[in-house]
C-alpha cells in the first residue's frame, strides 16, 4: 500500500471508506487502514466536509469519528424512497430532555432532571430507543451513573454535520450545572483523574 499519499489521494481514500461503511468510522481506524497519521486523516475529513457542503451527501463528524450521510434538505425525498414515515414527532417533554443532553453532553440523567426540574426517565428511554442518544461513559463518584450523549443518528435527524453545529441556546447555557456534579457525589471534593 502506498505511503505518503497526496492530499487529494488521501481524501479519495477516506471518502471511499466512508461511502461503503454501514455507519461511522473512527478516525484512528481510518488512519490505520490508510497508513497515514490521525492528524492527516482528520484534516482530510474536514476538507471533505467543506467540499460536500453543497452536494447531496455530507460528512458528519464528531471529535473521533466520521460518516457519510444524505443532505438534510433532501430528507423528504430519501424518506419517500425508503418508505419511512417520519411524521412521528418527539413530544415536548422528550424534546426538552434531548435538548439538555445535546447541549450539555456528556451529562447524567440526574443532572438533566435538575436542569428540567422534573423526572426524565421516559424521555431518556424514548431517546435511547430511537437511537438519538447513547450511554457514552460513566461519571466519577458514588454509583458511577451513566453519562449520556448524542449519536450520529441525532446528527442525521437534525441535519447537523457535527455536534458543535447546534445553534446557541442562551437559556440552557445559563443552566451551568457541571455534568459530573450529581446529587450522589456533590459533596465529593476529590478531583477525577
Amino acid at each position: 500500500m502506498p505511503k505518503g499519499l497526496t492530499p487529494e489521494a488521501l481524501k479519495s481514500a477516506v471518502e471511499s471508506i466512508l461511502f461503503i461503511a454501514d455507519g461511522s468510522v473512527e478516525v484512528k481506524a481510518l488512519a490505520r487502514l490508510i497508513e497515514e497519521s490521525e492528524a492527516a486523516v482528520a484534516s482530510a475529513v474536514e476538507d471533505l466536509a467543506k467540499e460536500s457542503a453543497s452536494r447531496g451527501v455530507r460528512i458528519q463528524r464528531t471529535q473521533t469519528a466520521a460518516q457519510m450521510a444524505s443532505a438534510p434538505e433532501n430528507t423528504v425525498y430519501v424518506q419517500r424512497f425508503l418508505g419511512i414515515d417520519e411524521n412521528v414527532r418527539l413530544s415536548p417533554a422528550v424534546l426538552a430532555t434531548l435538548t439538555v443532553i445535546a447541549y450539555k453532553q456528556p451529562i447524567t440523567k440526574s443532572t438533566v432532571e435538575r436542569i428540567l426540574e422534573k423526572g426524565c426517565d421516559y424521555g431518556v428511554q424514548m431517546l435511547k430507543l430511537r437511537g438519538l442518544i447513547a450511554e457514552v461513559g460513566r461519571a466519577p463518584g458514588a454509583g458511577r451513573p451513566y453519562l449520556y450523549g448524542t449519536t450520529f443518528k441525532f446528527l442525521e435527524h437534525f441535519g447537523l454535520e457535527k455536534p458543535e453545529d447546534l445553534p446557541a441556546l442562551p437559556e440552557l447555557e445559563a443552566a451551568d450545572i457541571p455534568a459530573e456534579q450529581d446529587d450522589d457525589n456533590a459533596g465529593d471534593t476529590e478531583d477525577a483523574a
